[in-house]
């Protein structure tokens, strides 16, 4: 293994072990851990921030591949129903992962990527939706896509405010499962 990938498994070692409390992480720890020198963190990453956002979004990848093969666990299900199933696995892991699911959304949403972790999901929801609503054009499926996963990141990062503002306890798991039926039917118009 070269010294950035021990950099890299060391540094993910690390948030798991600190529940994605990168912030807790110093490079002094990453770098023992991999046994390497101080120096090549800011050789291979430029900085420790920028190492954190490459593992996160290598811990995320993961997740967002699970998503795209959802197809082949849930045949027995209706479209709609594999639509509510992924958004709840996807705001699951969110609730679960706060910290990590903070800083990758955060990442994607100040320096987009074409294969970013949000349109990862957003490539995973698209054929559901499509497959929900087989009436509308490709545009359409599309701007309903991006207005789901908009709102299922919003509902994350802003949970407090969109809790009082909804009367609901968004931090349960039971309620964002009710709030997240709701909302597909409202921007699926079903």
């Amino acid at each position: 293994m070269d010294h950035k990938e021990a950099i890299m498994q060391a540094a993910i070692e690390l948030i798991v072990q600190n529940d994605g409390h990168s912030e807790e992480i110093t490079v002094r720890e990453i770098c023992n851990r991999a046994g390497v020198g101080l120096g090549l963190v800011n050789y291979h990453f430029g900085n420790k921030d920028r190492l954190m956002e490459q593992c996160i979004e290598r811990m995320i990848n993961g997740i967002v591949e699970r998503f795209q093969h959802i197809q082949e666990s849930t045949q027995s299900l209706t479209p709609f129903e594999k639509l509510e199933f992924l958004g709840n696995m996807t705001l699951d892991f969110l609730f679960e992962h706060c910290a990590v699911s903070r800083i990758s959304i955060l990442t994607d949403m100040r320096a987009p990527k074409d294969y970013d972790n949000t349109n990862r999901t957003y490539l995973a929801f698209l054929p559901l939706v499509a497959a929900c609503r087989p009436d509308l054009d490709e545009s359409g499926v599309r701007r309903k896509t991006f207005c789901l996963i908009t709102v299922m990141q919003q509902m994350f990062l802003r949970v407090g405010t969109v809790s009082r503002v909804m009367e609901v306890d968004l931090t349960k798991k039971e309620n964002r499962k009710a709030w997240h039926s709701q909302i597909l039917h409202d921007i699926l118009e079903v």
